[in-house]
C-alpha cells in the first residue's frame, strides 16, 4: 500500500468514527428527553450543545410553539419545562429512523425522522412524527456537539398508554 491509499483509508475510518460519535450525541439527547429519564452520573443535556448552539422549531406547528433559542442555557431551560420534576409527561419515548449523516471536516449534518410516543399527566397520549435536521460541531475533546437543532412536526395521532404499575416519572 502506498501513502495515498493509507491516507484515503484513514479518512474513511475518521468519517466512520465521526458518524458514530454524532449518532451517540443524538442518542444521548433523545434518552435525556425520555421520561422517565435514565441519566448517567453527572450527565446533562447542556453538555451536548456547543456554546453558540441554536435550537428551533420550524414549520407551522413548531415555529410558534418553540421559536428559536440560542445557547445551552436557553435551550435546556425550554426543555426543562417538559421534563421532571415539571409535571408534563407521564411517559415519553423517542425513536429515530431514516438516518442520514454527512461528515465534512469539523462539521456534520444529520437528518432523521423522529417518532415520539408521549403519555401526559392528564392521561391523554399521542404519537408525534417530526423531521429533525441537526448540525454538529467537532469539539476539542473529540466529541461532536449539537450546533443547530431544527425540528418540524409532520403529523400526530392519538393513542393509548398502558402504564406499567409502580413506575413514575
Amino acid at each position: 500500500m502506498n501513502s495515498s491509499t493509507i491516507e484515503a483509508l484513514q479518512a474513511r475510518v475518521d468519517a466512520l468514527e465521526a458518524q458514530n460519535k454524532v449518532r451517540a450525541t443524538i442518542a444521548r439527547y433523545m434518552a435525556l428527553c425520555d421520561v422517565p429519564v435514565h441519566a448517567l452520573a453527572g450527565e446533562t443535556l447542556a453538555e451536548l450543545f456547543a456554546e453558540d448552539a441554536v435550537w428551533e422549531g420550524i414549520g407551522p406547528q413548531y415555529a410558534s410553539k418553540f421559536g428559536r433559542l440560542k445557547g445551552p442555557t436557553q435551550i435546556v431551560g425550554m426543555l426543562q419545562r417538559y421534563l421532571p420534576p415539571t409535571p408534563h409527561f407521564a411517559t415519553n419515548v423517542h425513536f429515530l429512523t431514516s438516518e442520514h449523516i454527512e461528515i465534512k471536516g469539523s462539521i456534520a449534518k444529520g437528518r432523521w425522522i423522529m417518532l415520539q410516543a408521549s403519555g401526559y399527566i392528564d392521561e391523554k397520549a399521542e404519537l408525534i412524527a417530526a423531521r429533525l435536521e441537526v448540525d454538529f460541531a467537532h469539539a476539542s475533546n473529540d466529541a461532536w456537539l449539537i450546533q443547530h437543532f431544527r425540528t418540524e412536526r409532520l403529523f400526530d395521532a392519538p393513542w393509548q398508554v398502558n402504564p406499567r404499575r409502580g413506575i413514575t416519572a
